[in-house]
């Protein structure tokens, strides 16, 4: 489960994802939202963070491709990486 991430706009960026899915308190570590998966926890703990517009509170839910996480203002757009 291995990402890599671009810069969308000012408050938007796009993580494409090698894999089947991403634990959601890892996406926000791999996109520099949080500095820990820890940190990502206690977010989602905190209920900061959405996906696909509706409040999220499953620490390692799964996200896939396709979805839009959004956390302190940022915007991620979950994409398939190319084969």
């Amino acid at each position: 489960m291995a990402a890599a991430r671009g810069i969308v706009g000012m408050d938007a960026m796009e993580l494409k994802l090698r894999g089947e899915h991403v634990a959601l308190c890892d996406l926000l570590k791999l996109a520099g939202i949080a500095d820990s998966g820890g940190q990502g926890k206690l977010m989602i703990a905190n209920g900061e963070v959405t996906v696909d517009g509706q409040s999220e509170s499953r620490k390692t839910a799964k996200i896939r491709a396709g979805q839009t996480v959004r956390c302190l203002g940022q915007t991620i757009r979950v994409v398939a990486a190319e084969v």
